[in-house]
């Protein structure tokens, strides 16, 4: 049992990790042109963009030998 919690938490963080480092916050937080409705839009669209990286993370995290 304490192994899936394991891998469930490694999971999670692993996802975490992938949505942070694929925004690029300071360029748009700091820019006064973007307006919230294009900062609500590029924030979506990254989210969509990151599903199926983040489902790669976890297929290869459960089943190491894929990636070979």
């Amino acid at each position: 049992m304490t192994d899936r919690k394991k891998k469930a938490k490694l999971i999670i963080l692993l996802g975490i990790i992938w949505v942070v480092v694929t925004l690029p916050l300071p360029w748009i937080i700091n820019n006064p042109a973007v307006s919230d409705s294009q900062l609500n839009t590029i924030l979506s669209i990254i989210g969509i963009l990151s599903i199926p990286f983040i489902m790669l993370g976890v297929a290869w995290t459960l089943k190491p030998e894929l990636t070979t």
